[in-house]
């Protein structure tokens, strides 16, 4: 660390000028990011994507990028249906590939027609405005244009709302936080870091995605996280520059100092959270593993700009914005104090209470995590979003007419085996026992099936039957009905050994997005909880600190989780504007424990580095955590309120999904930093005593590092800490 920061500072120009080119192109690059980014929703190697392959290829049509037109009328809906037919066909013509398979009067009052495309929702839903205009209006009657596709695009600008207003609750609360926490002009420094690597980021994620499909809200994730990371390091390394400077050192030996320490922390923080947000990479989905390149991309830059770009800015400007105070100075000397102030009181209140404090903050931890055996994933729905939006108004007209299932069908695909074999006797028999079974079913609102084109292909190979649910597709009893269907129909109707037959659509496609993550997550769980200890070892030299590190982030993700299912579920947070909801969406808890993993290892590995340093000084363990506590404990507290204030932004939007995700980021922050950091560790490192520090010369081996036998005390190392 020491010689990468004398060879970055001998060369500041060139460094300052490589980063200005970098931004400057990335910057570019990023503009054209939005374009190359997708919602395409792809389930590799299940029934469902079978099912959609046939359909797309042999149907010309997907089942999720239909969209349904409704008209409700308070006459004859027999009378209307050639003027709705005529609009409809209309529609169509605005679709790419799209055409009319259907229009029909389901009840006396109530016409519907069916438009079918072969495109994706992300790219059909781009033509809906075009559709509604091409349908106009219809006298005596009102028309919605409705379907899967056409509510996310009615959807996309109430997301952009939302976050829009959640960040103006949050980026004024985060400026506020860190003016009172560097107290100077300083407070500049992370805006500077995080304008420089968050482009960069989004200049990288834009090669990749030249050459992958990423999701749409990959951008979003970079830029938060992002902002996080660059507000953390910041507050670090300035923190530590200033305590050099105090203590006589010049600009460049504090540099040099502060790098060979907190440096060395940014390393393995940003290694930790890369493995954190690594995890996604793993997973069996598309859309997730690009959240997790992101994650690789976000910390990489980070670090790679603390190490360079941060160590050139504070020794051409630090001192200078340094010297402009925004609070009294003395408040701010009053900061420096190690010996009077909130965070030294605190410290030597925990190590007198210690056996009262760990005890009390675990039960409060444990009891806070208990309400997650309650807890219920669901692959989402059309449940828990704006009821006024022009979709969701006609999926609501449609349900209560055909079946809340009707804008995401279950499509059961029969594959005879060959060219003309659904004129076999045994596979029309078969597919005529299936549809009976169907419509016995009690969670079956409506079976489609008929020979013609839309429901046998042209090479009359592949047959389809329609089954429109009763619930929506994310609900308990779809999911119930897409077990009974692969289970106990499909079995039950005695197709040819010759035939396959593929469930796909709504409910399967749900049904196959939770076992797809749920059988991998665990395991990948494991490796990052392994991989974690492994670079923990080497980051603190010790045995029993990494296994306390990992136990802790995983009671503060147990409480998010728990807190989950106490807000939504059992409806407690419904008095402060959020909405209940009996599931969270199954993508939540992957993505909270991901980023919540890397976030909380990122505080833990600030708080815990200093204490180390302390202790390789010739401190006592008490000591060693006292110091670390009141020099980290502001800084730790400081990053942790800006993203909880952050990630409350997503609380403040009416869609349960975001809800869900904003409200499980801010209270495991908020845990992580007040509980966890502030009050569990410092208890437990002061019960541990001698224990925190043991590493056994075999293991010390392995990962290169010093031992620390139990029972001897190493001699100081001198004032750097090195």
């Amino acid at each position: 660390m020491e010689r990468l920061t004398r060879l970055v500072l001998r060369h500041k120009r060139g460094v300052l000028a490589g980063w200005t080119v970098v931004f400057v192109l990335s910057g570019l690059a990023s503009t054209g990011l939005s374009d190359l980014l997708t919602n395409r929703f792809v389930l590799p190697g299940t029934d469902t994507h079978r099912a959609e392959v046939i359909l797309e290829d042999h149907f010309g049509q997907r089942s999720t990028g239909a969209f349904t037109v409704v008209a409700r009328t308070d006459g004859d809906a027999d009378a209307l249906v050639p003027e709705v037919r005529a609009a409809a066909a209309r529609a169509a013509e605005e679709l790419p590939t799209g055409r009319l398979v259907s229009t029909a009067a389901a009840t006396e009052h109530v016409v519907i027609a069916q438009i079918v495309s072969d495109l994706e929702p992300a790219d059909s839903k781009g033509y809906t405005d075009e559709m509604r205009e091409a349908i106009g209006t219809i006298e005596g009657a009102t028309v919605y244009v409705t379907g899967q596709a056409a509510i996310e695009h009615d959807l996309d600008p109430v997301f952009a709302r939302d976050l829009l207003r959640g960040e103006l609750i949050a980026v004024p609360i985060a400026l506020l936080i860190l003016v009172f926490t560097f107290g100077t002009l300083a407070f500049l420094v992370p805006f500077v870091f995080a304008v420089v690597t968050i482009p960069t980021a989004l200049g990288l994620v834009w090669i990749f995605a030249n050459v992958f499909e990423l999701a749409t809200y990959l951008q979003n994730m970079v830029t938060l996280i992002g902002l996080g990371i660059a507000i953390d390091y910041s507050l670090l390394i300035v923190h530590r520059f200033r305590e050099e400077l105090r203590a006589g050192f010049g600009r460049e030996d504090a540099i040099v100092r502060t790098m060979a320490t907190s440096g060395r922390a940014v390393v393995f923080s940003g290694t930790a959270v890369a493995i954190g947000l690594a995890l996604l990479l793993l997973m069996p989905l598309p859309f997730l593993r690009g959240f997790g390149l992101g994650g690789l991309i976000i910390p990489t830059v980070s670090v790679l700009a603390a190490l360079t770009f941060l160590p050139v800015v504070l020794v051409l400007v630090g001192e200078r914005l340094d010297s402009v105070p925004l609070l009294p100075r003395s408040w701010l000397e009053r900061r420096t104090d190690h010996e009077r102030g909130f965070w030294p009181w605190l410290a030597r209140g925990i190590m007198r209470r210690a056996r009262l404090v760990a005890p009390l903050t675990a039960a409060f931890l444990l009891l806070l995590a208990a309400p997650v055996l309650a807890l219920e994933v669901g692959p989402g729905g059309n449940e828990g979003i704006p009821r006024d939006l022009e979709a969701v108004e006609g999926y609501d007209v449609l349900a209560a007419t055909v079946g809340a299932g009707a804008t995401a069908p279950t499509n059961v695909v029969v594959d005879s085996g060959s060219p003309g074999g659904v004129e076999d006797a045994g596979i029309a028999a078969a597919a005529a026992e299936l549809g009976r079974l169907l419509a016995d079913d009690p969670q079956v609102a409506a079976v489609r099936f008929e020979r013609t084109a839309e429901y046998v292909d042209p090479t009359r190979r592949y047959l389809r039957l329609e089954v429109v649910g009763r619930e929506d597709y994310g609900a308990p009893a779809s999911r119930e009905f897409v077990d009974r269907l692969r289970g106990e129909l499909v079995p039950a109707a005695s197709f040819p050994a010759s035939a396959s037959v593929y469930a796909g659509g709504g409910p399967p496609g749900g049904s196959d997005f939770l076992d797809l993550t749920y059988r991998a997550f665990p395991w990948l769980v494991l490796g990052v909880l392994l991989a974690t200890f492994v670079l923990l070892v080497r980051a603190f030299r010790s045995l029993v600190l990494p296994l306390k590190a990992i136990v802790l982030n995983l009671l503060s993700i147990g409480a998010a989780y728990g807190l989950l299912v106490i807000v939504f579920k059992w409806g407690a947070g419904e008095r402060i504007g959020l909405i209940g909801h009996d599931q969270v969406e199954g993508w939540i808890p992957v993505m909270l424990f991901a980023i919540l993993f890397g976030l909380s290892m990122d505080y833990e590995v600030f708080l815990v580095s200093r204490m180390r340093e302390e202790w390789d000084r010739g401190a006592t363990n008490e000591e060693a955590v006292v110091l670390g506590l009141t020099s980290t404990g502001r800084l730790v507290t400081a990053a942790g309120l800006i993203m909880f204030a952050a990630f409350t932004g997503f609380m403040a939007g009416s869609v349960v999904g975001l809800q869900q995700f904003g409200l499980g980021l801010a209270v495991a922050v908020l845990i992580d930093v007040t509980i966890v950091r502030a009050l569990l560790v410092p208890s437990a490192m002061k019960l541990f005593g001698r224990w925190n520090w043991w590493l056994p010369a075999g293991i010390a081996r392995v990962v290169r590092v010093e031992p620390s036998p139990l029972g001897e005390r190493r001699a100081p190392l001198g004032a750097s800490g090195a």
